[in-house]
């Protein structure tokens, strides 16, 4: 019988998605923060449930052989619940995200060997993050008779406390970036020069919520977003010099600071309206030989020396000849889409965020793209709209946007942690592109959609896990899928001598050749088109082998694709 406060050794197994390692007692499973797999922990129970129960760390009484200390002493000895994996040392790291990436997509994918690859890691992950969100405290304030408002201690400026809303003061962070930890300090000390207080969710009273840092590490240019709630800061000049200082001794520049405004009783971080209070709306940044203006509201993804390799990645799946159509949903400022634009016929991207569509028509005008268009609205309410004809179309789609719609070779998928909805995956399938290149950062809602688009007629060829995120729980994937088309059927007679082999046909049969192809390119081909090919490359195959049997039968010829695939399969099982 298991209570709260018992003491037990368990032996940790694996961790979990967010981090806790996982150990068994008596077959119960039981997740420990801050312990790794491989160590022997004594443990206490905090909380007992039918299935599992959750226990703090007494002791690590036989650490693994991955385990470390922890380069960030905020984390255990604060409660800051930023780095899950603190005490992993980084290969150990990598090495679990891909296994979590493979267990999910076979658990709950139903797949039953999935293809990963191995997992990109980052060379130096160590302050790689290019959006910091600080909530701020000043301890709780009280309102007393009056209207009088005491603060109740020194402003915090940092991260939540595992599963709570207490404030974490950091200063100092080896994820952030240094000018997000400087605006941080900033803030800290402007606030208590000026006696500024912070929201208490609690009271429902307070200035300061939160503050968020938006660094270009492509071109050194900061954004800082106060989020207030309120119409303005009260000294508010002095804090802006005090940013600018404090950001230029970190070997950066403050290039916009805005003002978020707001004034909602709930736990969302910005509110709708934006006021610049200095410098510029957007900071620019660059990656590779592209440019990319940031605005305060547009998503962008955190890491910016991994996301040139993801996109990569993605740009590698999507196999893009200069001929094709892509569709990119949740298409952000447009990164992916642009990215991937120059080697396409056309692009276009779907967005929800308003700012974030201005953004990634204008990303489009700064590098001199003129192949792509991005619209704005939900992607899984747009996309039904567009494949529609007649009065339940979208009507403000110009005919060239809804043409390339209904005729996409290459879909995008960049959905937010949730995943696709499900009518989204349905007009995916019902726009039917050849192939969908599917980015994730969530392996579980990743599996899912994966699974469903497999029952709609879309085959999973592999994965590749890259790291976005080191010392947390969370991984990105890419995914290729094809669609499985059937081969276009015209009756033929022809003779199937399956006696009539060469040594050199010995060396593979018809079937694993086909089956060599379906797997790696996700291509069906009969027979017929390997005996075409196989003459073409002076492979003997009988001389009535897979021929008509008439001279006025109409024999269909090999595409140029497959025979590209048989051949790659040919010299694979070394017939060529």
């Amino acid at each position: 019988m298991f209570e709260k406060g018992q003491t037990h050794r368990v032996e940790i197994i694996d961790i979990s998605d967010q981090g806790q390692g996982i150990g068994r007692s008596d077959g119960m499973a039981v997740f420990v923060p801050g312990t790794v797999v491989g160590d022997i922990a004594l443990v206490q129970l905090t909380k007992v449930k039918k299935n599992y129960a959750l226990a703090r760390l007494l002791e690590v009484e036989t650490p693994s052989e991955n385990r470390i200390e922890p380069l960030c002493s905020h984390g255990l000895s604060k409660g800051c619940g930023g780095c899950a994996l603190a005490c992993l040392d980084y290969p150990a790291q990598l090495s679990l995200k891909e296994k979590q990436v493979r267990d999910k997509l076979t658990r709950l994918g139903g797949l039953a060997d999935p293809v990963v690859k191995p997992i990109i890691g980052m060379d130096v992950p160590f302050s790689y993050r290019n959006k910091a969100q600080f909530p701020v405290s000043t301890g709780g304030i009280i309102t007393r008779k009056g209207g009088i408002v005491e603060n109740l201690g020194d402003p915090a400026v940092g991260f939540y406390k595992l599963r709570s809303h207490e404030v974490v003061d950091c200063q100092d962070c080896m994820l952030q970036s240094p000018a997000a930890m400087a605006a941080a300090d900033a803030l800290r000390r402007f606030m208590k020069e000026d006696n500024i207080t912070a929201w208490d969710e609690r009271w429902e009273k307070g200035l300061m919520r939160h503050l968020v840092v938006k660094t270009a590490f492509g071109t050194g240019e900061v954004m800082v977003i106060l989020v207030i709630n309120g119409k303005g800061i009260p000294n508010g000049q002095k804090l802006v010099e005090m940013l600018d200082d404090a950001i230029y001794e970190a070997g950066f520049s403050l290039e916009s600071v805005i003002l978020n405004i707001n004034k909602k009783k709930s736990s969302e971080i910005l509110g709708e309206d934006c006021v610049t209070l200095a410098g510029k709306p957007t900071i620019l940044e660059t990656i590779g030989d592209m440019s990319f203006e940031i605005s305060p509201m547009s998503f962008y993804q955190v890491n910016p020396a991994q996301m040139e390799k993801l996109y990569a990645k993605a740009l590698e799946y999507a196999a893009l000849t200069g001929e094709e159509t892509v569709l990119d949903l949740y298409c952000g400022v447009g990164t992916i889409g642009l990215y991937c634009a120059g080697a396409a016929k056309q692009v276009v991207g779907i967005e929800s965020v308003r700012n974030a569509v201005l953004d990634a028509n204008r990303n489009a005008v700064i590098n001199g793209i003129v192949n792509a268009r991005f619209l704005c609205g939900r992607a899984e309410e747009e996309l039904p709209r567009l494949l529609q004809t007649g009065d339940s179309a979208r009507q403000d789609a110009d005919d060239v946007i809804r043409s390339a719609v209904q005729s996409a070779d290459v879909v995008i998928l960049d959905p937010p942690r949730a995943g696709c909805r499900p009518e989204l995956l349905e007009a995916v399938a019902k726009a039917a592109p050849d192939r969908i290149v599917y980015v994730s950062c969530d392996p579980a809602t990743l599996a899912r959609d994966v699974k469903l688009l497999g029952q709609m007629g879309y085959r999973f060829v592999e994965a590749t896990p890259v790291d976005m995120f080191p010392w947390t729980g969370c991984v990105e994937t890419v995914v290729l899928l094809f669609q499985q088309k059937p081969d276009d059927r015209i009756e033929v007679e022809i003779e199937l001598d399956e006696l009539d082999l060469t040594s050199a046909e010995s060396k593979a049969t018809y079937k694993e050749i086909q089956e060599y192809v379906l797997e790696k390119y996700g291509l069906k081909v009969s027979n017929l088109y390997i005996s075409q090919v196989k003459r073409k490359c002076g492979i003997e195959v009988g001389e009535n082998y897979n021929l008509p049997k008439s001279e006025d039968s109409r024999q269909p010829q090999c595409p140029e694709e497959k025979e590209k695939a048989i051949r790659d399969a040919l010299e694979h099982f070394g017939m060529v």
